[in-house]
């Protein structure tokens, strides 16, 4: 992983104003709240990378894991009731989300509605 802006990051709760909020007003940031032993997680993640980078840095994708360290936190401020729940920030506020895997094209979409 590059320092430099890279489109696919991991981000924790005490990276998370800097990283997500504050960097959001410059481009929107899916940010992908998910966990080790869910399955639909580790499904979703490489689909999501994809359309991601298809995007051709419009959006940036930042990976929060919830069970390290303090991450749950931000799940609960958020109001995150299942993994994956995947919400995009923009202008330092969540704009929509969905939850669970979902398609690629769903994923496009969703991303281009708010572009």
């Amino acid at each position: 992983m590059t320092k430099h802006n890279p489109i696919v990051f991991d981000v924790n709760l005490h990276e998370f104003h800097q990283q997500v909020l504050i960097a959001s007003q410059q481009k929107p940031i899916l940010v992908d709240f998910w966990a080790e032993w869910c399955s639909p997680c580790i499904a979703i993640e490489p689909v999501l990378k994809r359309v991601v980078e298809s995007f051709d840095h419009q959006v940036r994708l930042a990976k929060l894991e919830v069970d390290e360290g303090e991450n749950m936190k931000l799940a609960g401020k958020y109001r995150v009731r299942g993994f994956p729940t995947i919400i995009l920030f923009k202008d330092g506020e969540e704009q929509d989300r969905f939850s669970s895997a979902k398609p690629a094209h769903f994923i496009e979409e969703f991303i281009q509605a708010h572009l």
